[in-house]
């Protein structure tokens, strides 16, 4: 299982990539293989001033569906297009092209406070 370096992770299975003040996130690769097959992503929040820890939108997999909670606060600017016709995507590249959402950050430094890579991969054993 991978934890990139490069991420930062919360204790729902979020990651986040901050470049200046805007940030990538998605779930984990750890997520993804505890929900099994995704079938369905909503987001409808694109354009939302948002607190952290708020709910962006659910994701579907063939047994459960599942919050998705920001990781800090911002508003959401985009929304991955790729998802909508292929959600698998977070299954076969949860870091990578299955992304979810784009943001601008309120305050950078809170990205700080999340958990590291050692972090999450101590909470998820």
């Amino acid at each position: 299982m991978q934890f990139p370096e490069n991420l930062r992770y919360t204790k729902d299975h979020e990651w986040i990539r901050l470049e200046g003040n805007i940030a990538t996130i998605g779930i984990t690769e750890f997520a993804q293989s505890e929900l099994g097959d995704i079938v369905y992503v909503e987001i409808e929040t694109k354009g939302e001033a948002l607190g952290a820890e708020a709910i962006f939108g659910t994701v579907e997999a063939v047994k459960t569906v599942s919050d998705l909670f920001l990781p800090v606060a911002g508003t959401i600017t985009e929304v991955n297009p790729a998802l909508e016709a292929q959600p698998e995507l977070v299954n076969n590249d949860p870091y990578g092209d299955g992304w979810m959402i784009k943001m601008t950050v309120n305050n950078p430094a809170d990205v700080d406070g999340l958990l590291s890579a050692d972090a999450y991969k101590n909470l998820v054993g």
